[in-house]
């Protein structure tokens, strides 16, 4: 079934995509998990998927946005959007990449609809007051992820989040990026997706050390994780209280939930767009020393 998933989306895809799963477990002394309102990892390797998260009545809720963007993404956000109140909502990101042009319009939407962003797996919980969602800070947000989260009005980044960029290459070369032969049209491409990205980061307040952190990085080498300096640096973390992104109801704010284990890293892949879509590149990232497939989006 994997192997279907990615022959469908092969065309133009970001160099490495990396999904990284978690085991949500409750501490004995506090709430007991029900369900896990996130995704898993087969999710994180899927297209990005939009769902709603109530938490009432402590709070209005959220939209989770879990898995990989390609050219069908904002269309998809257009038609989850379209029967729901979202204007000022948070969006919380579970992502490896994706596909850099159609992560900018994404990203570019999400901004004029005054959207906030954070980092983190959505988790139903039993506690006293009944059953209540909260947001688990460990996860992941790579490559173009990380250019979603830059269009949030107010972007959160909790501790326990990881934060990783690379370079925006030819996805469908990133397997052994040094040895695959590149045409000038290639090339071409690589480096009209990079002004594209510039311009945007820029758009959406984010600053060159961004784009310099990212663009340094190689396809054959391990994505760079973001410190809480860098971070501040590249202008990704505009308040440091989860309570500014979720609206409050009653006296009881949603926090996020501190215990999980993380499973260990999985295998990455490289996702390719659909063959509707215009060639462009992707983002992706490895953890831990293979590169994926080229395409051009930085993550």
């Amino acid at each position: 079934m994997e192997a279907a998933v990615l022959s469908r989306f092969a065309k133009s895809t970001l160099t490495r995509v990396v999904a990284l799963g978690f085991v949500l477990i409750g501490a004995a002394s506090g709430p007991t998990q029900l369900a896990q309102a996130g995704g898993s990892l087969e999710q994180r390797k899927l297209p990005m998927r939009f769902n709603w998260v109530a938490c009432e009545p402590n709070c209005g809720g959220w939209v989770t946005a879990i898995g990989i963007v390609t050219a069908d993404t904002p269309k998809d956000f257009e038609d989850f959007a379209r029967s729901r109140s979202l204007d000022g909502a948070a969006v919380v990101l579970d992502s490896s990449g994706g596909s850099v042009n159609d992560a900018i319009t994404l990203g570019r939407r999400w901004r004029k609809m005054g959207l906030m962003t954070t980092i983190g797996v959505s988790v139903q919980s039993r506690t006293p007051a009944g059953i209540r969602s909260s947001i688990v800070p460990e996860a992941y947000c790579e490559s173009m992820c990380v250019f979603l989260l830059l269009s949030g009005k107010t972007r959160y980044v909790p501790d326990g989040a990881r934060v990783r960029v690379h370079q925006i290459w030819m996805g469908d070369r990133a397997d052994d990026a040094r040895a695959a032969s590149y045409t000038a049209h290639d090339l071409t491409i690589i480096e009209r997706d990079i002004g594209r990205l510039a311009k945007y980061t820029f758009e959406m307040g984010g600053t060159g050390e961004l784009l310099a952190l990212a663009l340094s990085v190689p396809p054959w080498e391990d994505l760079h994780e973001l410190s809480p300096q860098e971070l501040r640096d590249a202008n990704l973390i505009t308040t440091q209280a989860i309570a500014d992104l979720l609206p409050q109801r009653g006296d009881v704010a949603a926090t996020a939930v501190a215990a999980a284990d993380p499973k260990p890293v999985q295998e990455r892949f490289v996702h390719q767009p659909s063959a509707a879509s215009t060639k462009t590149a992707e983002a992706a990232l490895p953890t831990g020393g293979t590169a994926p497939a080229a395409t051009s989006p930085p993550r």
